[in-house]
């Protein structure tokens, strides 16, 4: 669990993986729209959310916000495994929040549906993550500065920040 100093905001995302059509395992990313105010706008992410007063629980934040921003029901087409370590983000310059992550498999059927907050979802090959080549340093520019950061680079997709984290822990367990 996250040191709880005060009362941040609490939120939770979903690690859903699906067997790909040659059989492998594949991870859902989602790149977030440009949006004004958005701190994470425009990066690549998890899907998932704020936890919200309706919602039982933050495993039901996960489930909720995945379908709301892919389409893709974990409730009825998923398995939650359980959760991962608890992040907070690592510069002042965020949101006080702590994300919880959720491992879930899924059989993925259907095309994703992006909703307005959501560029881009995709799956990406869990594999990929294991790539020497993948794994590396990239600059991003964030609010107005330049960061050199730890990432993994999909294509066109760079994944770092809390994202990156999650994932590492992922690969620490697989």
């Amino acid at each position: 669990m996250a040191e709880d100093d005060g009362s941040p905001a609490r939120a939770a995302v979903a690690l859903a993986i699906r067997l790909g059509p040659t059989g492998e395992p594949e991870l859902l990313l989602i790149r977030r729209a440009t949006r004004e105010g958005d701190p994470w706008s425009g990066q690549v992410a998890l899907p998932g959310g704020r936890w919200s007063p309706t919602d039982a629980s933050l495993r039901e934040t996960a489930i909720r916000e995945t379908a709301e921003e892919t389409g893709l029901d974990l409730q009825a087409g998923g398995l939650i495994l359980g959760a991962l370590d608890e992040l907070r983000p690592r510069t002042p310059a965020l949101p006080p929040i702590i994300v919880t992550p959720y491992v879930a498999l899924t059989d993925g059927e259907g095309p994703l549906t992006p909703n307005d907050e959501v560029a881009a979802a995709f799956w990406m090959p869990l594999q990929h993550l294991h790539d020497p080549e993948v794994a590396r340093e990239s600059v991003v520019q964030v609010r107005g500065a330049t960061w050199r950061v730890p990432s993994f680079v999909f294509g066109e997709y760079v994944v770092w920040g809390m994202t990156e984290r999650i994932l590492r822990q992922l690969l620490e367990l697989v």
